[in-house]
C-alpha cells in the first residue's frame, strides 16, 4: 500500500531533522539520496544511479551526481556552496545527454537548501532542509504522482507512441496477431503505466521483473509475461503459497483486463530489447488521452482512410465538452461556492450529487480520447468541489469516501476491439491519475486497485445496434464524439447498406457523408430525455448540398437546435499521419430545453484560436440566424437564377482516357507531322490552368474533313486508343456507350465568342473568387464554369465580395478549397436590383479591376489573388468595387464577411419563398417515395 502524504511528511521531517548536521559533498551525499528516496518508500537503485559518466559538447569529462534517466538530475555540492555555478555545471551536461535521456526535474542541494527546477512547466521550487516537510509534495514524480498539465504534440507523448508501435510491428513481423496481440499490446501498456505510477506497490518493480528474471535471448520473456497476467486477475488471498516471491508481490488487477487466458508470444533478443526500452521510459509523463495515437499509428494510412480514424489533440476534445456541459457546470460551481448563506453546503452537496449522477456517452468513443478527457475533468472539477465542503483543519480519515464520480458513468461504442480495450484502459489510468491529485489534495493515500468498477465499452457497430442496449437515454446526459469521416467516394458496401437503412431516420439525399448518420441515430435517440448532443464532423455538412439533405430532418423530425457550434478550423491529431481535415463542431438540443443565447465560435485563421459570439439563433451554415423569420432555412439546389442573368454552364468533358490532350512538345511534334491540323489541336484550359497557367491542349476533330482525319495518321492513332479506352470493362458504363464515337467528346462545349469564366475549385485563402475572359480558340474543361455572353456587370458582381461570402457559405468544399456550383451558389445568389446610373458605376468599377490586373502582364490568377502579394493597385480597384456592390444592398456598409452572408440569406429567404411554396407538393411527393422504398 502506498504511504499518505501525512506519512510522507511525518517521514520527510524525520529526515529534515536527522541531517541537519550535513555538509560534506563527497563523504555522504549517497547516503543521503538514498535515504531521501525511502522518505516516498522508493528504493533509490531501482531508478537511479551515482556519478553517472557524461560529457559536455566541448570534450570534458564529468560525472552526474545523480542521474534518473528522463526524469531527475542531481547537482550536489557542500554546505554553503553557491548554487548558480551548480545549475550552470548541471545545464552544461545536457546537450551531451540523448532526447530520451534528458531529465524533466533539476534538483541543486547543498544539503541544507535546495532548487528544484520543472524544465518542462517553468517552475522552480526553493526551500531549507528544515521546510522539507511543507514542500515534500513536489516531488511527487518520485513515486509517479504528476502535476502537470499535459500538452498537445508533446514529444514524451509521441516518443511513447514510438515505442509502442515498434514492438507492436516485431511480434505481429513473428507471427503473434490479431485480437491476441492486440489485448496483449493493451496489458503491457498497463503494466508499464502501472510500474511508473504507483499502482504497483514498488516504483520500477515490472522493469525488475523482465531486466533480472529473464534471459538475454528473451526466449523465456513470453512465458513469464503470461504468468504475472495470471498473477493480476488473481485475488492475494486465493493465490498459492508457493508462488514465486517476486511475482506475489504484484497487487490484483481485476476489471476484466487479465481475465483471459493468451497464448504465449516468443520473444527473441530484438523485442526483449523493445520491451526493456519501453520499460525504460517514464510513463508517468503520459496523458492516457494519446493512447489513441498508439491505436492510429499501428494502422496503416489505408486503413485509417477507410475507417476515417482521426485521433485528437486534447485541445480540440475541449472544444467540444467546455460547450457542452464543462462550462455550465464550472459557471454554477463558481456561483454556489460564492454563497454565504445558511444553504450553502446543502446546495454543494446536491451539486456533488448531480456530478456522481451523469452518465456521458460516446457512441463512436475509438479509443476513449473524449471519455478520459472529459472524466479527467469532471474529476478535477469535484476536487475543486470537495476542497469546499471539506475544510482546512478538517482532519480526513477516508479519502475514498470522498470521491463520488468513478469510471462507470461513462459509455462508449467502438468497432474495433484493440481500441475498445484501450478506452478501457486509458479511462483506468486517468482514474488513477486523478486519485492521485485527490490524494495530494487531502494528504491521504488513495487508490481503486483492486479495479471495483469499469467503464462501458460495447465493441460493436453504433449503426446497428439499439443505443437503448448500451445506455437508456433517460439516464444520458450528453452524447458526444468525433464520429467517422469518410466522404461519400469512400463508403464501402456496409456502409452503404448502413446509409440506405438511415435513410428512414429522414435524410432526403444520397451523396451525404458518413458522420450524419450519428447525427441522425443521435436526434432520434435523445427524443424523449434531457439529453444533449456534441459531435465533431467534416465541414461538408454545414456547406453545400448536404445541408438541405440533413439538417431539415434534424431540425424537423427531431426538434432540434443548435446550441453551439464551431466553425471551419484544422482538425489536430496527437498521432503519426496525422489527420489533414477541416473540421466544424456542432452542439446540439432539443427544442424545449435550447438555451436563451447561442454560442458561434469563428476562426480568423484556421488553425488559430475562435472567437466568440452570443446570438438568439443559428443556421445550419453555422452563422447568426438573429434576422432570419426562420432560422431554419436552408439554401436547395436550383435550375434557374433568381434574376435575369446568363446561365453558366460547363465546360468539355472528353472521357477519353487522356489520349486527346496534349502538351505543348506533343502538339508540335503532332503540327509537324500533320500541318493542317494546327486549327484543331486548341488550348485546354481547367481549372488549374486558368488559375496558374499550363501548356495544356486537347484534339477538336469533330468539324474535320473524312479525308482530313485519314490523311492524319498520329491524330488517327490517338482516337483508335479512345476507343480502346471507352471499350475496356475498367473504363466505366458512360464511357463504353461512348465507344463507337471514338472522335467526339461526351460533353461537348467549344466557344466561338469570348466568354466568362469561373474555376469550380478556388483556394479557400483567397478574398475574391478569381473570373476572367476568355475567347477561342481556348477550349474550357468540365472544371471551368463559363458564362456566355457576359457583361462587365455581371463580371463586377461575381468579382465582390458580396459574391465570394455567399460562396464560402453555400458552396461546397473539395478539401479545404471552395467549390463553385451553379445551381447551389450562382442560381440561389439574391442579385441585387439597380438602375441605370448604378449599373454603369459597377460596369466602371468593373473594368477598373480589369485594368489594374492588365499592369501585371503575365501574371496568373493565382499569383495576382495571393492574399499575402496582391498588388495595391489591384486591391484598391477591388476595394472601390465592394464598396459600390455593398452600397446596392444596403446603405450601412458591412464590418465583416459573416454579416454579408448574414445579410444575404435574409434576402434568399425572402427571394425563396414563393418559388419554394411553388415546389412543395413536389418535395413531399419525393419525400414519401424515398420513405417507401428505404424499406
Amino acid at each position: 500500500m502506498r504511504l499518505s502524504w501525512n506519512e510522507i511528511r511525518a517521514r520527510a521531517a524525520k529526515f529534515a531533522e536527522e541531517w541537519r548536521n550535513a555538509r560534506y559533498e563527497k563523504g555522504e551525499t549517497q547516503s543521503f539520496y538514498n535515504e531521501f528516496f525511502e522518505i516516498f518508500d522508493i528504493r533509490r537503485r531501482r531508478v537511479a544511479s551515482f556519478e553517472a559518466p557524461v560529457r559536455t559538447l566541448g570534450g570534458r569529462r564529468g560525472f552526474l551526481d545523480l542521474f534518473w534517466k528522463g526524469t531527475l538530475l542531481v547537482e550536489q555540492k557542500s554546505a554553503g556552496r553557491d548554487l548558480k555555478p551548480a545549475k550552470k555545471q548541471a545545464l552544461d551536461y545536457f546537450p551531451a545527454l540523448s532526447e530520451d535521456a534528458l531529465p524533466r526535474y533539476l534538483l541543486l542541494s547543498d544539503f541544507q537548501s535546495f532548487e528544484l527546477y520543472d524544465l518542462e512547466e517553468d517552475t522552480e521550487t526553493r526551500f531549507s532542509l528544515a521546510d522539507l516537510p511543507r514542500h515534500v509534495e513536489a516531488f511527487g514524480f518520485i513515486m509517479g504522482v504528476q502535476t502537470r498539465s499535459f500538452r498537445d504534440q508533446d514529444p514524451v507523448n509521441l516518443r511513447a507512441s514510438a515505442l509502442m508501435q515498434r514492438l507492436h510491428d516485431a511480434l505481429r513481423a513473428s507471427g503473434f496477431a490479431g485480437h491476441t496481440l492486440e489485448l496483449f499490446l493493451v496489458r503491457l501498456l498497463f503494466c508499464l503505466f502501472a510500474d511508473d505510477t504507483g499502482i504497483f506497490p514498488e516504483r520500477g518493480m515490472f522493469k525488475t521483473l523482465i531486466a533480472e528474471r529473464t534471459r538475454p535471448d528473451g526466449g523465456d520473456t513470453g512465458l513469464l509475461l503470461g504468468q504475472l497476467f495470471e498473477v493480476l486477475n488473481q485475488a492475494e488471498d486465493r493465490r498459492q503459497t508457493t508462488l514465486d516471491a517476486d511475482l506475489a508481490l504484484f497487487p490484483y488487477v481485476n476489471g476484466d483486463l487479465f481475465a483471459e487466458r493468451l497464448p504465449l508470444p516468443a520473444f527473441d533478443s530484438g523485442m526483449r530489447g523493445l520491451l526493456l526500452a519501453a520499460c525504460d521510459f517514464n510513463w508517468d509523463a503520459i496523458s492516457p488521452a494519446i493512447f489513441g495515437a498508439l491505436f492510429q499509428g499501428v494502422m496503416s494510412d489505408k486503413e485509417r482512410r477507410a475507417k476515417g480514424a482521426h485521433y485528437t489533440t486534447e485541445k480540440n476534445i475541449l472544444k467540444v465538452i467546455e460547450p457542452l456541459f464543462l462550462d455550465d457546470l464550472r459557471a454554477e460551481f463558481s456561483r454556489l461556492k460564492t454563497r454565504r448563506d445558511t444553504g450553502r453546503e446543502r446546495a454543494l452537496r446536491a451539486f456533488h450529487d448531480r456530478l456522481a449522477g451523469l452518465k456521458f456517452f460516446d457512441p463512436a468513443c475509438g479509443c476513449g480520447n473524449f471519455l478520459v478527457i472529459a472524466y479527467r475533468e469532471l474529476r478535477a472539477l469535484e476536487i475543486e468541489l470537495l476542497r469546499e465542503l471539506v475544510s482546512q483543519d478538517q482532519r480526513v480519515l477516508d479519502v475514498a469516501h470522498l470521491s463520488r464520480i468513478d469510471v462507470d458513468q461513462f459509455f462508449g461504442i467502438e468497432l474495433e476491439e484493440f481500441p475498445a480495450r484501450i478506452a478501457e484502459v486509458a479511462l483506468w489510468m486517468m482514474d488513477h491519475i486523478m486519485n492521485n491529485r485527490l490524494s495530494l489534495a487531502f494528504g491521504e493515500a488513495y487508490t481503486r486497485i483492486p479495479l471495483k468498477k469499469s467503464p462501458h465499452i460495447h465493441n460493436q457497430d453504433a449503426l446497428e445496434i439499439d443505443w437503448n442496449t448500451v445506455l437508456p437515454a433517460d439516464s444520458c446526459a450528453y452524447v458526444f464524439g468525433n464520429p467517422p469521416f469518410s466522404g461519400f467516394v469512400l463508403r464501402n458496401a456496409q456502409r452503404r447498406r448502413q446509409m440506405e437503412v438511415l435513410a428512414r431516420l429522414g435524410a432526403l439525399g444520397s451523396r451525404l457523408d458518413y458522420v450524419t448518420a450519428w447525427f441522425l441515430k443521435a436526434g432520434e435517440y435523445i427524443q424523449g430525455s434531457q439529453a444533449k448532443i456534441a459531435f465533431v464532423a467534416t465541414n461538408s455538412i454545414t456547406q453545400g448540398e448536404q445541408v438541405a439533405q440533413l439538417w431539415p430532418a434534424l431540425f424537423d423530425r427531431y426538434h432540434l437546435e443548435i446550441a453551439f457550434g464551431h466553425r471551419t478550423f484544422a482538425w489536430g491529431s496527437d498521432a503519426r499521419g496525422k489527420a489533414h481535415v477541416h473540421v466544424v463542431i456542432v452542439g446540439l438540443t432539443l427544442h424545449d430545453q435550447q438555451p436563451a443565447e447561442k454560442r458561434l465560435f469563428s476562426y480568423d485563421d484556421i488553425d488559430g484560436d475562435p472567437t466568440e459570439t452570443r446570438h438568439a439563433a443559428l443556421a445550419a451554415y453555422l452563422f447568426a440566424a438573429d434576422t432570419l423569420t426562420n432560422p431554419h432555412v436552408v439554401i436547395r439546389r436550383t435550375g434557374r437564377p433568381f434574376a435575369p442573368v446568363p446561365i453558366p454552364h460547363v465546360g468539355s468533358k472528353p472521357v477519353d482516357g487522356g489520349h486527346l490532350i496534349v502538351n505543348g512538345l506533343e502538339r508540335a511534334q503532332l503540327i509537324a507531322a500533320h500541318p493542317d491540323s494546327a486549327n484543331f489541336i486548341r488550348p485546354y484550359v481547367g481549372g488549374e490552368e486558368l488559375l496558374n497557367g499550363g501548356d495544356r491542349w486537347i484534339i477538336c476533330v469533330q468539324n474535320a474533313s473524312p479525308q482530313q482525319l485519314h490523311r492524319w495518321g498520329a491524330i488517327r492513332r490517338r482516337i483508335e486508343a479512345v476507343r480502346a479506352y471507352r471499350s475496356s470493362g475498367d473504363a466505366g458504363r458512360l464511357a463504353n456507350a461512348l465507344a463507337d464515337r471514338p472522335a467526339e467528346f461526351h460533353v461537348t462545349v467549344i466557344p466561338e465568342k469570348p466568354f466568362l469564366a469561373l474555376p469550380e475549385v478556388s483556394s479557400e485563402r483567397r478574398e475574391y473568387l478569381p473570373v476572367c475572359w476568355l475567347a477561342p480558340p481556348v477550349v474550357p474543361s468540365n472544371k471551368v464554369i463559363l458564362i456566355d455572353n457576359p457583361n462587365l456587370w455581371l463580371f463586377g458582381l461575381l468579382s465582390s465580395r458580396q459574391h465570394a461570402a455567399w460562396l464560402r457559405h453555400v458552396g461546397g468544399r473539395l478539401e479545404s478549397r471552395y467549390q463553385y456550383s451553379t445551381g447551389l451558389v450562382y442560381n440561389t445568389f439574391p442579385w441585387p436590383d439597380a438602375d441605370e446610373s448604378q449599373r454603369q458605376r459597377i460596369e466602371a468599377l468593373a473594368q477598373a479591376v480589369l485594368d489594374a490586373r492588365a499592369q501585371f502582364p503575365g501574371a496568373t490568377l493565382a499569383a495576382l489573388y495571393d492574399p499575402d502579394l496582391m498588388k495595391p493597385a489591384l486591391r484598391r480597384a477591388h476595394a472601390a468595387l465592394d464598396r459600390a456592390v455593398d452600397r446596392l444592398y444596403r446603405p450601412a456598409p458591412f464590418t465583416s464577411e459573416r454579416e454579408r452572408a448574414e445579410h444575404l440569406f435574409a434576402l434568399y429567404e425572402r427571394l425563396s419563398a414563393p418559388a419554394l411554396a411553388a415546389m412543395q407538393p413536389a418535395v413531399r411527393k419525393r419525400k414519401s417515395v424515398a420513405a417507401r422504398q428505404s424499406f
